[in-house]
């Protein structure tokens, strides 16, 4: 039998099981295949540690104190720090019905197995939910669109202001670009990163579709930082585009309690890109530079992608 493909590290499993013969025994043949295993024994732990871990792959069993194992497993899949692909098997110390079966899938597990479990079958099944979403990992890398927003991810972006930035040498036009960040105000409730950050993509998504030009490439370059890549335009026209959109932020709110996004941005642009010393991608982290100094932040983890 064949391990999972290695990375960096060994796929991890969480285990969830208060019995820890059992959950020893499981853990004992993941070893072998090529798996790192991380064992817990409340249903509270298991949904603190799938957050922390991010795990490739976890095993709950059904009788899992205080909650138990199906609604732990509908928790995961209602929280969005946990990524929809980890698969999510269910063991159970009896044999299951057809009805308990239909209630673990529509919890979201990926399998349900009755013990003494077929270590075989077990292994041959994990390995191929933890190769699917290892695989769905690396397209979501590779990927050049932000899956929040629609728009352009860090990478993508790059590669769309490479490309304008060559059609600009081209034509001996202009080309500028516009960094900025939107959050919304302090209150005294404040929301949830994640669920912050969602409502912010989907904000700056829908305002950039209705004001930017077709022209424009638009890409996330940071959790609340986005930049526009603005052909045939200069400083000056970068800062009408500013207006605007501080103008279309300035009317929104969001979240209860309703509160306003504060708005931030930067511009850098050529008014010849042929006759320029610098490149679209300078100009591109320039903006994103000045942006993060104004706002107070250090260079970003992002900087590299934006630079390459």
């Amino acid at each position: 039998m064949s391990a999972p493909n290695r990375r960096s590290r060994p796929p991890l499993v969480l285990i969830a099981n208060d019995q820890e013969w059992s959950a020893r025994s499981v853990e004992s043949v993941l070893g072998p295949r090529g798996y790192a295993a991380l064992r817990v024994a409340t249903s509270q732990r298991t949904l603190e540690l799938a957050r922390i871990a991010q795990p490739d792959a976890i095993i709950l069993d059904m009788g899992l104190p205080d909650l138990g194992g199906r609604v732990v497993c509908e928790r995961l899949r209602q929280d969005v720090h946990i990524p929809l692909n980890v698969p999510i098997v269910l063991t159970t110390s009896a044999v299951a019905s057809r009805s308990e079966k239909l209630e673990a899938l529509s919890a979201g597990a990926w399998e349900i197995c009755s013990e003494p479990l077929d270590v075989e079958v077990l292994l041959l099944k994990l390995d191929a939910f933890v190769q699917a979403k290892l695989a769905a990992d690396r397209i979501r890398e590779e990927t050049l669109v932000d899956e929040e927003t629609g728009l352009y991810n860090a990478r993508g972006l790059a590669r769309r202001a490479r490309e304008l930035g060559g059609e600009a040498i081209r034509r001996n036009d202009a080309i500028a670009c516009v960094a900025f960040s939107t959050e919304p105000e302090s209150s005294g409730a404040e929301l949830d990163s994640a669920e912050s950050s969602r409502i912010i993509a989907e904000t700056v998504s829908r305002v950039c579709q209705c004001s930017a030009r077709l022209s424009d490439a638009i890409g996330r370059v940071g959790p609340n930082e986005f930049a526009i890549i603005a052909p045939g335009t200069t400083e000056e026209g970068a800062e009408r585009i500013v207006a605007r959109l501080r103008d279309s932020f300035d009317s929104l709110r969001i979240a209860e309690p309703e509160r306003r996004l504060r708005f931030s941005a930067s511009v850098a642009g050529v008014a010849n890109m042929a006759a320029s010393a610098v490149d679209t991608m300078e100009l591109l982290y320039r903006a994103t530079t000045s942006l993060r100094q104004t706002r107070g932040f250090a260079p970003h983890a992002n900087d590299t992608a934006v630079r390459q």
